[in-house]
């Protein structure tokens, strides 16, 4: 059974850093795909960062140069360091991981950026 477990958000003021994590077990870490997307309250659900499993990286416009994603093979985990952050990165982070036959997806995080 494949199970994805998000840690890291929180309250946050803007200019400020977090890191998420995103535990996976059940699946083959190292040969994935995988990612962060963003929900903000009345949006849909967007892409902010994703890797390849040669750790090639691509990132959303709203988050160049201030978002870092990272992976941990050897610990099945993957990482989304975010910094200098804005009011409008306030959302549910979720990771993902795609496999040859299906995607998974994390239960999300809240991130909220606030004075």
């Amino acid at each position: 059974q494949v199970r994805l477990v998000e840690s890291g958000g929180g309250l946050v003021q803007p200019g400020g850093s977090l890191r998420l994590s995103c535990v996976a077990s059940g699946i083959i870490f190292s040969i994935a795909d995988m990612g962060w997307y963003r929900q903000a309250p009345g949006n849909q659900r967007v892409l902010g960062a994703r890797i390849t499993r040669g750790r090639i990286t691509n990132y959303a416009d709203s988050v160049k140069g201030r978002f870092t994603i990272s992976r941990d093979n050897a610990n099945n985990t993957q990482y989304l360091q975010m910094n200098s952050l804005k009011l409008e990165d306030t959302a549910v982070y979720y990771c993902k991981i795609e496999t040859a036959t299906r995607d998974y997806w994390g239960q999300g995080t809240q991130v909220t950026v606030s004075s």
